[in-house]
């Protein structure tokens, strides 16, 4: 009798005492899924992120103690909503990082604004994190493999066969260039005497593989990082990745050969950022376009052009879906959201992955507000078949603009004179972003909000957009009128 009652009262006093919170709890349904389907020593790519700053983090902020340049900190005053600096910007606790990397095979990546790591660990090693305090919760990093729709076919030796609109006075030379140009309005703001002088366009890519290309003689590059290696080098050298199509991507933003290929922006600076590993069967660049964007923004970038995008990729690793698309989920797109308040204009593709009846087809971060998802078109204007629809999940009208896709002039990698033709949205974004860079010279006050304004208001399809091309085609010599004395007035505003 007395065993009994001493043990139903362990079973009430037991029963009175809160079960101890599952550790899984902090991990993402996304992640906890993977930790089960992988091998004991298998390695997983993971967010860890962190629950504080530290303490008086918003004190360190108003006292603007952040990593960020002069030129940063003056783009932030003149167009962000985030004009100084705030907690999102101070360093992470180094107590805490250090924690986790002693837990874990490597630290990859470390966000600011995100109070996060991304840490390559085994499951086991993951859920110990999970019993860390300062752990708010875990998540996993997502990746992208790029379709097979981007074409690039070298010269053939015969000159392109598109249709050329030549302008009544040719100041430059584009050679077959002039048609993806003259389609978007380019050449008679470059006859104003506006190349992208003064500002600062960053490119994120898979690396750049040619810089001694003739194509980048007049190039200025002001920083350059790789962020698949750790290390400076933005070309392929012994490293990780293949960095032709970055060659590509900066030819048609950046280059200047007159005769062969001029692109909308060739006097602008430029930051080189490698984020993509091509040798990957299962990347997961997510980590290293955030970081990107943080670092490119601390140096002072004006424009961030992307011909990335993150989706889907090989299983066991999990994917976002159409219905992650809604300008909050990804990671890649909150960075991206951040980067645009601190008054960075981000330009991305909209992805390769055709239409859908039934829902999108975008890849983050082009599915935030404020990035500016650039769609696809042949050299007569007519959509690309390859191209992203939107809307995005929330409702929201995606893309936002359009450019040439497909049979673009773009410099190869060949050799230091190759050129040829490429086709995906990759290339009708750097053509946007280069018409980003000539307004902001234009007007060099213009927030994210106002160039998106202005390019919408004077696209081809401004009356009517739609979840094909959104606004249409861009026309950066209606766009820089609106702005110019005599123009507009209040186009975009």
């Amino acid at each position: 009798m007395r065993r009994a009652i001493i043990a139903l009262f362990a079973v009430l006093f037991l029963g009175a005492i809160p079960a101890p919170p599952e550790r899984a709890a902090k991990r993402s349904p996304v992640l906890a899924e993977a930790m089960d389907r992988t091998l004991r020593s298998g390695k997983l790519h993971a967010w860890v992120f962190f629950a504080d700053k530290g303490e008086r983090a918003e004190a360190r902020a108003a006292a603007a103690l952040v990593p960020m340049t002069p030129r940063a900190a003056s783009r932030r005053r003149l167009r962000g909503q985030v004009r100084g600096a705030s907690v999102e910007d101070l360093p992470l606790v180094t107590a805490y990082v250090d924690k986790v990397a002693a837990g874990v095979s490597r630290v990859r990546q470390q966000s600011r604004w995100l109070n996060a790591v991304s840490v390559e660990a085994t499951a086991g090693q993951l859920a110990a994190l999970e019993a860390l305090p300062f752990v708010a919760r875990l998540d996993v990093v997502r990746g992208y493999r790029r379709r097979d729709d981007e074409r690039v076919d070298p010269d053939s030796g015969v000159q392109s066969r598109q249709p050329v609109r030549k302008p009544a006075v040719a100041v430059l030379d584009y050679g077959t260039s002039l048609g993806q140009l003259a389609q978007i309005g380019v050449p008679p703001v470059h006859e104003m005497g506006f190349h992208g002088e003064g500002v600062v366009v960053a490119i994120f890519d898979a690396g750049f593989n040619s810089l001694n290309h003739e194509v980048f003689s007049s190039l200025r590059i002001v920083a350059a990082h790789d962020f698949v290696n750790g290390d400076d080098d933005v070309g392929d050298g012994a490293d990780q990745g293949d960095g032709s199509h970055g060659t590509e991507t900066l030819s048609v933003l950046a280059g200047f050969q007159q005769g062969q290929l001029i692109g909308p922006a060739f006097a602008a600076d430029f930051i080189l950022a490698k984020t993509e590993n091509t040798a990957s069967e299962t990347p997961v660049e997510e980590d290293n376009w955030a970081a990107a964007a943080e670092w490119a923004e601390s140096l002072g970038a004006d424009v961030i052009s992307s011909s990335l995008g993150y989706l889907d990729y090989d299983s066991p690793f999990p994917s976002y879906t159409f219905r992650d698309m809604n300008g909050q989920t990804a990671i890649s797109t909150r960075a991206a959201e951040m980067a645009a308040a601190r008054g960075v204009v981000v330009v991305n593709s909209a992805g390769n992955s055709g239409d859908d009846a039934q829902h999108n087809t975008l890849g983050a971060p082009a599915d935030g507000a404020h990035v500016l998802a650039i769609a696809a078109v042949g050299a007569t204007g007519v959509r690309a078949s390859f191209s992203s629809v939107g809307p995005s999940a929330d409702g929201r009208i995606k893309p936002d603009l359009a450019a040439q896709g497909q049979g673009v002039r773009v410099a190869l990698p060949r050799s230091v004179s190759s050129y040829g033709t490429a086709s995906g949205t990759s290339f009708s974004c750097p053509l946007t972003a280069g018409v980003v860079a000539l307004l902001l010279q234009v007007n060099p006050t213009a927030t994210p909000d106002d160039v998106a304004g202005v390019l919408r208001a004077t696209a081809s399809q401004a009356g009517g957009p739609d979840k094909l091309l959104g606004w249409g085609i861009v026309n950066a010599h209606t766009a820089a009128n609106a702005w110019l004395p005599g123009g507009a007035a209040g186009a975009g505003r």
